[in-house]
């Protein structure tokens, strides 16, 4: 059977244009593309767990215009549950307007719209769907009111709970205490745990001391450099798996949405994590959001092909 995996967040349509490099202030630059595809950090991470063979129930809200059928369409090609995707009258679909240069980074800027307009109601009307899986996922796109009450709503039926909390903010104790899985890049780390993440060694720093928060693990991912696996008493690290980037867009998303697949199937932390990573590898070779998270034969296929060299 397919593990039930509940994603409450975010969807955006992504605007994206690529460029030669990221132009200065002020400065206009002739780019190379321009795209419209599906995004958003919930959105984006549903449809990473649909692909590695999750059922998928997404909580989340978009405007009345036509990104929101867009939308629709989209999550459905992944046989995702929208039942609880609520639209939002006279609210725009969330935009995002995202720039990717030729090393493959990114900059992001966010138009929240309908995203915002997610309420504790709203995860009410959702919560028989979260009682029901073997995990929930949050990020931090939806207000931090609606984060709160779906995780304590998880909680309180023994669910477990996967946070993302981007983009980077401050969190209460109280939350971070229901958290059982953190997943965070260098940035939000350091601006968490208050340790400036530069390397192995201040990521492990920054990792105990999430933990000490009280959070049962954390898995703080740095790219191109791998990620630490924290749980008490047991600081790791796991190495990248080397690809050519062509955008980082959803890599961190996809790394969340297959996680979260692989713990619900059963995995060790260490399996789960290994699977994400080359689940990420295959997104970042890729351009834009949910047009380039792979499937689950196509993480297989080169998970066999790496064990083989």
């Amino acid at each position: 059977m397919k593990p039930q995996i509940c994603v409450v967040g975010s969807f955006n349509m992504d605007l994206v244009f690529r460029t030669p490099r990221m132009p200065a202030v002020g400065e206009t630059l002739h780019g190379h593309e321009f795209r419209q595809i599906p995004g958003g950090k919930g959105a984006n991470q549903a449809v990473a767990a649909a692909r590695q063979g999750a059922h998928v129930h997404f909580v989340g809200a978009v405007g009345d215009d036509g990104f929101a059928a867009n939308a629709r369409e989209a999550l459905s090609a992944d046989q995702i549950s929208l039942n609880h995707l609520h639209s939002i009258p006279a609210t725009a679909t969330g935009v995002a307007g995202i720039l990717v240069d030729d090393a493959g980074s990114n900059s992001i800027v966010l138009a929240a719209g309908a995203n915002a307009c997610l309420s504790t109601a709203h995860i009410d009307a959702a919560a028989d769907s979260i009682r029901q899986s073997a995990m929930l996922i949050c990020q931090l796109e939806t207000p931090m009111a609606t984060v709160t009450h779906a995780i304590r709503t998880a909680k309180q039926a023994n669910v477990a709970v996967v946070l993302n909390p981007a983009p980077a903010q401050a969190l209460d104790s109280e939350l971070l205490a229901m958290v059982d899985y953190l997943i965070l890049n260098e940035t939000e780390a350091g601006q968490l745990s208050g340790i400036n993440v530069t390397d192995r060694d201040s990521a492990q720093r920054a990792s105990e001391a999430l933990l000490a928060m009280g959070i049962r693990v954390v898995l703080l991912t740095m790219g191109g450099d791998g990620a630490i696996i924290a749980e008490a008493g047991n600081v790791r690290f796991v190495p990248a798996v080397r690809v050519s980037v062509v955008d980082t867009t959803a890599a961190g998303d996809t790394f969340v949405g297959a996680f979260a697949v692989g713990i619900a199937n059963g995995l060790t932390l260490d399996q789960a994590v290994t699977e994400a990573q080359y689940t990420a590898a295959i997104t970042v070779t890729r351009l834009g959001a949910q047009t380039s998270i792979p499937q689950r034969a196509e993480v297989l296929a080169l998970m066999k092909e790496r064990q083989a060299a």
